[in-house]
């Protein structure tokens, strides 16, 4: 039974709360780094590490951070990771570090980590902190490991810069392009809440404050207030 549980915290990022798709969380990175699947698994196990870091560092400070200032604290713990992952691709990943540019930094605003320390981190003990950022970050790693090896083949003709399609197909540029990026969220989106509906699941249905599982952390509790008393109206 405490081996389901335990389980259950990794497993819950991967499919049924998987933090791109079902969630709709870092979707700015998701969009702007997967034009190649070398791409998506640089950012993506690049946030994993961080994830898992954070996670594990406001697990064990979760009785000592005070409340008042427990959102500084989360943002200056990820920060530090964050500079440490920075480094370490630099220094050995220089390639993956031009191609991510700004976004590798970013991390320390992705609303994903944020969201996992607010959320579970500094509510559980450390295993499980580990498990359900091992989960949210292979979730992460995957949607955009398969959204930029989707971008890429469509958009260039290869998989991993190997060609494939490009000898006898013409490229369309245009999955290699803003539009294109938008396109095939939407259709794995699509494609989620299809399979959710499917298994009997709650689907997407709009990205609301009302509906964002990480409104605490933001700070968005006054407009979900104000938009259910309109509603009550």
């Amino acid at each position: 039974m405490k081996n389901n549980k335990y389980m259950g915290y990794f497993t819950n990022g991967l499919i049924k709360e998987n933090p791109v798709l079902r969630l709709v969380l870092g979707t700015c990175p998701t969009l702007a780094v997967t034009t190649a699947a070398i791409n998506g698994i640089g950012m993506g196990l690049a946030a994993t590490m961080v994830l898992v870091c954070s996670n594990i560092a406001i697990s064990l400070l979760r009785s000592v951070i005070p409340d008042k200032v427990r959102i500084p604290a989360f943002i200056t713990i990820i920060a530090g990771f964050v500079t440490v992952v920075q480094m370490l691709v630099k220094a050995f990943l220089p390639d993956i570090d031009k191609a991510l540019g700004i976004y590798l930094p970013l991390i320390v605003v992705n609303c994903i980590i944020l969201a996992r320390a607010e959320m579970f981190a500094s509510k559980n003990p450390v295993l499980p902190s580990i498990l359900d950022g091992l989960g949210m970050g292979i979730g992460f790693t995957a949607v955009l490991t398969l959204m930029g090896a989707i971008r890429e083949l469509l958009g260039a003709g290869t998989i991993f810069s190997l060609p494939v399609t490009a000898n006898f197909i013409s490229p369309m540029i245009v999955f290699l392009l803003p539009p294109g990026g938008f396109f095939v969220f939407g259709m794995l989106v699509a494609l989620s809440n299809a399979l959710a509906k499917r298994a009997g699941k709650k689907p997407v249905e709009h990205l609301g404050c009302e509906s964002c599982p990480s409104r605490a952390v933001c700070g968005k509790n006054e407009c979900v207030k104000e938009e259910e008393a309109a509603v009550n109206e």
